[in-house]
């Protein structure tokens, strides 16, 4: 009875240990997110670099996708920043460099940057490359399905302007008939009260009247 159970407990063991290794690789790679922007929009993205070795990280560089415009970045306590420019100016890469032991094994970080998204539709990638301090390098700048894929970014058409304009009409038009109404409800209390209050008026006058008349013939 054994053996019928024994070949068949490694097998599954060993496929949970296989999945559970490909799931500690997939979850330590670097990204950037989010995955989906609008076109032309100021993005704020945010980078997170996991520790996969038993070394510490010092050292993270990201290249700036083309038609990406590099705007702000976060300052990270620990941590320096640099970037290159080509010859208009242009930031073509950042790098994160550590002033103290940097990123150590089990941990994770997060560099948060503000860009400017492409006017046109499509996938940018984000290249990354990870210095340890044992001097290795894994460049996050596969394909999917490799190894060390890089992060990719979807760039979707943003909503038509015309659209929020309209909304934004419909919007101003409902609050103005809302008004409208408030402001009528309000004449046609006002006008329906004012004769209930000249016949309070009037008993009042006339129980006065009659008090005086009644003191005169005392």
């Amino acid at each position: 009875m054994k053996s019928i159970f024994k070949k068949p407990l490694q097998f599954t063991l060993s496929i949970l240990a296989i999945v559970t290794f490909c799931t500690g690789i997939a979850s330590a790679h670097v990204t950037v997110k989010p995955s989906i922007s609008a076109t032309g929009a100021w993005e704020t993205y945010t980078m997170k670099v996991p520790v996969e070795k038993d070394v510490p990280t010092i050292k993270v560089s990201l290249k700036i996708p083309s038609g990406v415009e590099l705007e702000q970045y976060q300052p990270v306590s620990g941590w320096t920043f640099s970037e290159e420019k080509d010859a208009s100016g242009k930031v073509t890469s950042v790098t994160w460099t550590a002033t103290g032991e940097g990123i150590l094994s089990g941990q994770f970080q997060q560099f948060t940057f503000v860009a400017k998204n492409p006017k046109d539709t499509g996938k940018i990638n984000w290249d990354a490359y990870q210095y340890y301090k044992d001097g290795s390098i894994v460049e996050w700048t596969g394909n999917e399905g490799e190894d060390t894929p890089h992060s990719i970014t979807e760039i979707m058409a943003a909503p038509a302007a015309d659209e929020h304009d309209a909304d934004h009409t419909d919007q101003t038009a409902t609050t103005e008939k809302k008004d409208a109404e408030a402001k009528s409800v309000a004449a046609s209390t006002g006008t329906q009260q004012t004769p209930l209050i000249l016949s309070i008026l009037s008993a009042v006058l006339s129980l006065a009247a009659l008090l005086v008349a009644l003191r005169k013939k005392r």
